[in-house]
C-alpha cells in the first residue's frame, strides 16, 4: 500500500524510480548467480519459507511494478498487459536463472521515464490557469493506469499543476509578509509569481531526473531482488555492496551528524528514530515519522531531496560539527516546518541509562530512562545496559525512592541478552522470553539469578515506537504482573530476529555481491503468545497523536503472522495489594481528563487528514483547504501548554558532575523541563504513587 499524504510537496507524488532508457542486451552473470544464491538461502534458512509457486510469482510481479511506478505515472495499461504474460512465470524464472521479466520491465521503464522528460518540460512551458475548478486524487491504490499517452500527459499536467500551485501559494504568502513589514514594498503580480512557481518546479524536475539518471541497471536489479526477498517478510532485505557498507556503519554505532536514523519510504526520507543525546533529540522539534523534503546548509538555498537515494540524502544532512543544517519537514498533521539543527557528534553518555529523582506530594520516586538495550560484545569492560540499570537502581535506593518508572518510549530494542538480564533485576528468577527457530521447539531464556535489585512498585512507560527487546522486557513484566504497563495502545509489534548473511561465502566470483538480512527466529512471551504484530497491549492506554495512524509491524506489507507456543512454567509475582484497582482508577482518571480527550480528538483528526486524498487545483479552493487545516490544528495548541507541579532533580551522585560540566547541566535542565510538561509521566506517577506492596508477612516469591 502506498501511504497517502495529501499535504506533501506534490512533486514527490509523480515520481517513481527511474533511469535513462537503456536496452538490456547482456545479462550480468553476477545477477544470475545472485538470484540462485538468494533462492537457496531463503528457502533453506528463512524462519518461514515460502513456496516459490504461481501465487508467490504474482505477488513479486505486483510488488516489483509498484516499486518502480508507485504513482502510476510511467507505465501505460498496454505495458501492464504485456508484462502480465509473466505474472505466473517468475517462480519458474527464479529457478532457471531466467531474467526475462526483469529485463522487459526494466527496458520499458527506462523508455517511459525518458519519454517523461519531454512531458514535464512541455507542460511547464505554458501558464497554468488556477481559476479553473479541478481536483487531483492521490489515492494511487485505486487509480488505473493510463489507457494512452494523452491520458498519461493529462495526469502529468495535473501533478505538475499541483506542484506549481503549492509553490505559488508560498510565494504569495512571502509577498504578503514583506508588505506587512514594509508598506512601501511593491508586491509582485500574480502572473510573475506563477511564472516563478513554474520555473522552480522545472528546476526541481531537472534536478530529480539528473539524480535518477545516475542510477544504473544494477540499482534496479536490487529493487527486483528485494521484491523477491520481501515476499518472505518485510525485514528480509537484500543489500547491494554499497548499501551493505552503509548498513555496516549503522550497526557499528558510529553516530554523527544530526543523530537521527533515517529510512526510505517510497520517494521520501523518513525519520524512523531519534538517537537519544543527539543534536536533533536535544533540539526537540524533529520527530519520528517526519518526512524530510529539503535540506539547507545554513543560509544557502535548500536542496530538494525527494526521490533522492537515501545514501545521497544522508550526505546532505551530515556535516562538520558546529555547522547548521536546516531541514524542511512534513509533520504528521500535514504542516510543513523548517527545523534548524546544529550538527554535532552524538554524546555517547546520553545513549546510556540515566535517572531523575521526582518529588510528588512530598513523596519521592525515581524515573529511569532506558534509550536502548546496549551491549558491546567485543569489549569486555565496555558499559552495558544491565550493569548500568542495576547501578542506577542502587543510586536511586539511596535517594529513598518509593517506586520506579522505567521509560521505554522510543526504545527500538537492542540486545536480547540484556533484555533478559534487566528483567531479572525485578523478579526472583524464572523464564523471561521464548525464542523459536525454524522447525524447532521454542527455547526458554531464563533469569537464573535469584537476586532482586528492586522489589518495590514498578511502572513501565511505552509507546508505539517501543520495539523488539523493549517488548520482551515489558511483556515479561506484564506476564508476571510485576509492573503496570502504561502508554500507547500497543507497542510496535516486532517479534522477529534477523541475521545478516554475507552472500559472498556462496560463490567464487571476484566481486562483492552484497548481503542478505534475513528473519531466522521469532520471540514469544512466557504466556505463549508472540510479540509479533500484537506487541504489548498497555494495561492503561493513554491517548497519543499516533494512536490511529498506520505505525507498527502490523501496518507493514506482508509481516509474519501472530501465533502461539506452549506457555512457559512461571508463577505470578503477586506482591501488590491493589494492582487491579490502581489500573482501574487510572482508567477513570484518563477517561475524565480533558487533556487526554483533546489528545484523542487530535489523533482522530490526524487520521482523517491522512485519509483525505483529494487535492484542489484552483488557487482559492487550495488556499481555503490549507487554511481550514491550519485553523483546525490551532484547536489542539493547548496540548503543548500542559505542565505539572512535579519537581525533577538529578540523583546525588550526579550533582558534582553537573557542577563541573556546564554542558551536562544544560542537558539535565532541558530533560527535567520536558519531564515536568510530560502528561504521560504525570499519569505514570499517579499510578506509581497508588501502588502498594503487601506487608512482609504476605510477600510471595515468584
Amino acid at each position: 500500500m502506498i501511504r497517502k499524504f495529501k499535504f506533501l510537496v506534490p512533486i514527490i507524488l509523480i515520481i517513481g524510480f527511474s533511469t535513462s532508457f537503456k536496452k538490456v542486451n547482456n545479462t550480468d552473470p553476477k545477477d544470475k548467480v545472485l538470484i540462485t544464491i538468494l533462492n537457496y538461502v531463503l528457502t533453506q534458512w528463512h524462519y518461514h519459507p515460502q513456496d516459490i509457486n504461481d501465487s508467490f510469482s504474482e505477488n513479486v510481479y505486483t510488488k516489483f511494478i509498484d516499486n518502480l511506478d508507485p504513482t502510476k505515472r510511467y507505465f501505460l495499461q498496454a505495458d501492464i498487459d504485456e508484462f502480465s504474460k509473466y505474472k505466473k512465470d517468475i517462480d519458474d524464472q527464479i529457478k532457471k536463472e531466467d531474467l526475462s521479466f526483469f529485463n522487459l520491465v526494466f527496458e520499458r521503464f527506462s523508455q517511459r521515464t525518458e519519454e517523461s522528460k519531454a512531458y514535464y518540460k512541455e507542460i511547464l512551458n505554458s501558464r497554468f490557469n488556477f481559476n479553473i475548478e479541478d481536483t487531483l486524487n492521490v489515492d494511487y491504490d485505486a487509480k488505473q493506469y493510463a489507457k494512452n499517452k494523452n491520458e498519461l500527459i493529462l495526469n502529468w499536467k495535473k501533478q505538475l499543476k499541483f506542484s506549481a500551485l503549492s509553490k505559488l501559494y508560498d510565494k504569495i504568502n512571502d509577498e504578503n509578509d514583506k508588505f506587512e513589514k514594509d508598506s512601501s514594498y511593491h508586491k509582485k503580480s500574480i502572473e510573475t509569481l506563477e511564472a516563478e512557481a513554474r520555473k522552480s518546479t522545472l528546476e526541481n524536475m531537472d534536478e530529480y531526473f539528473m539524480r535518477l539518471d545516475e542510477l544504473n541497471e544494477s540499482d534496479w536489479f536490487s529493487t527486483y531482488i528485494n521484491s523477491i526477498s520481501e515476499e518472505f517478510d518485510p525485514h528480509t532485505n537484500y543489500y547491494d555492496p554499497d548499501a551493505k557498507k552503509g548498513f555496516d556503519q549503522d550497526i557499528s554505532g558510529k553516530l554523527e551528524g544530526i543523530g537521527a536514523r533515517l529510512q526510505k519510504k517510497n520517494d521520501y526520507t523518513k525519520v524512523s528514530e531519534l538517537v537519544s543525546g543527539g543534536p536533533a533529540w536535544k533540539q526537540g522539534e524533529l520527530e519520528a515519522e517526519d518526512l524530510i523534503l529539503k535540506v539547507g546548509q545554513g543560509d544557502e538555498e535548500p536542496v530538494n531531496i525527494v526521490g533522492m537515494r537515501l545514501s545521497d540524502a544522508i550526505q546532505y544532512i551530515k556535516g562538520k560539527k558546529g555547522t547548521e543544517v536546516k531541514l524542511t519537514v512534513k509533520k504528521v498533521d500535514g504542516t510543513t516546518k523548517v527545523i534548524s539543527i546544529i550538527r554535532d557528534v552524538v554524546e555517547l553518555e546520553e545513549t546510556f541509562v540515566k535517572s531523575s529523582v521526582v518529588k510528588k506530594d512530598n513523596r519521592t520516586f525515581g524515573l529511569i530512562h532506558l534509550p536502548k538495550f546496549y551491549i558491546d560484545f567485543d569489549e569486555k569492560n565496555y558499559r552495558n545496559s544491565t550493569t548500568d540499570m542495576a547501578q542506577e537502581i542502587e543510586r536511586l535506593k539511596k535517594e529513598n525512592v518509593e517506586g520506579l518508572i522505567i521509560d521505554l518510549r522510543n526504545n527500538g530494542g537492542g540486545s536480547l541478552q540484556t533484555a533478559v538480564e534487566i528483567s531479572g533485576l525485578f523478579i526472583d528468577k524464572g523464564p523471561v522470553v521464548q525464542v523459536k527457530s525454524r522447525d524447532k521447539n521454542a527455547d526458554v531464556l531464563k533469569d537464573v539469578d535469584s537476586k532482586i535489585q528492586w522489589d518495590g512498585p514498578l511502572v513501565i512507560l511505552v509507546n508505539e515506537f517501543s520495539a523488539s527487546a523493549s517488548e520482551i522486557f515489558a511483556a515479561a513484566m506484564q506476564d508476571y504482573k510485576r509492573a503496570v504497563i502504561i502508554g500507547g495502545k500497543q507497542t510496535y509489534g516486532k517479534g522477529t530476529v534477523q541475521r545478516v548473511l554475507d552472500l559472498n561465502r556462496y560463490h567464487n566470483l571476484k566481486e562483492d555481491i552484497g548481503a542478505l538480512k534475513m528473519t531466522v527466529q521469532k520471540f514469544y512471551r512466557i504466556n505463549g503468545g508472540s510479540t509479533q504484530l500484537e506487541g504489548v497491549h498497555s494495561d492503561i492506554v493513554l491517548p497519543d497523536r499516533f494512536m490511529y495512524l498506520e505505525i507498527g509491524e502490523r501496518d507493514l506489507t506482508n509481516p509474519l503472522a501472530y501465533d502461539k507456543v506452549p506457555e512457559a512454567n512461571y508463577s505470578l509475582w503477586n506482591n501488590y495489594e491493589n494492582f487491579d484497582s490502581a489500573i482501574n482508577n487510572s482508567k477513570k482518571r484518563v477517561a475524565n481528563n480533558n487533556n487526554f480527550k483533546l489528545i484523542n480528538d487530535n489523533a482522530k483528526w490526524l487520521k482523517d487528514t491522512q485519509d483525505d486524498t483529494l487535492i484542489y487545483l484552483s488557487l482559492d479552493a487550495y488556499k481555503k483547504d490549507l487554511e481550514n487545516n491550519k485553523n483546525e490544528s490551532i484547536k489542539y495548541k493547548s496540548i503543548s501548554d500542559f505542565t505539572t507541579n512535579l519537581t525533577f532533580n538529578s540523583p546525588q551522585y550526579e550533582l558534582s558532575k553537573i557542577e563541573a560540566d556546564k554542558d551536562l547541566a544544560d542537558k539535565r535542565t532541558a530533560w527535567h523541563k520536558n519531564l515536568k510538561k510530560d502528561i504521560y509521566v504525570d499519569e505514570a506517577l499517579n499510578v506509581l504513587s497508588e501502588l502498594k506492596i503487601k506487608s512482609k508477612n504476605h510477600l510471595v516469591k515468584n
